[in-house]
This record gives C-alpha cells, structure tokens and sequence, in this order.
C-alpha cells in the first residue's frame, strides 16, 4: 500500500501521522553517522559488496522520513492544527 502524499492527507490522518513515534533528530543523526561509518570500513576493507548497499539503503529510509516529518510538521502550523 502507498503512503498518501502529505498534502492529500485530512485533518483526522494528519494529526494521526504526526502522533506516530520517530526518531528524535540527534538519534537519527547518530544511526547515519554509524552507518556511514559501517559504509567506510566495508569500503576500505573488501570494497563496495552487500554490506556497503544495506546501510545506504537505510540512510536512504531514515532521510525520506525526516523529510516526511518535516512536511506533517509544516502542514500542521498551516492549517492551525496544533
């Protein structure tokens, strides 16, 4: 199933996102900066393999939803809901 893009999203469903648990920003500044260390070792270590794509993966999924948190955030102050 899709996620429904932020702007479509009503009051009701707006609200719920925003009340789902995320990482707070020094958390996930953390869990990027460890997987960017597990990126530098597999790179100096046996070159680009299975062990250097899962963390990018991740990097990847933790920055989609910073993002994402941000734009319920900003739509939230918008539209007075909070």
């Amino acid at each position: 199933m899709k996620e429904k893009n932020v702007s479509e999203l009503t009051n009701q469903e707006l609200l719920l996102e925003s009340k789902k648990k995320h990482l707070s920003p020094f958390v996930n500044a953390l869990f990027i900066g460890f997987l960017f260390g597990i990126i530098f070792y597999s790179v100096v270590k046996n070159s680009w393999g299975i062990f250097t794509l899962i963390p990018l993966f991740f990097i990847y999924k933790l920055l989609q939803n910073s993002k994402r948190k941000k734009e319920v955030a900003d739509l939230l102050k918008k539209r007075n809901l909070q």
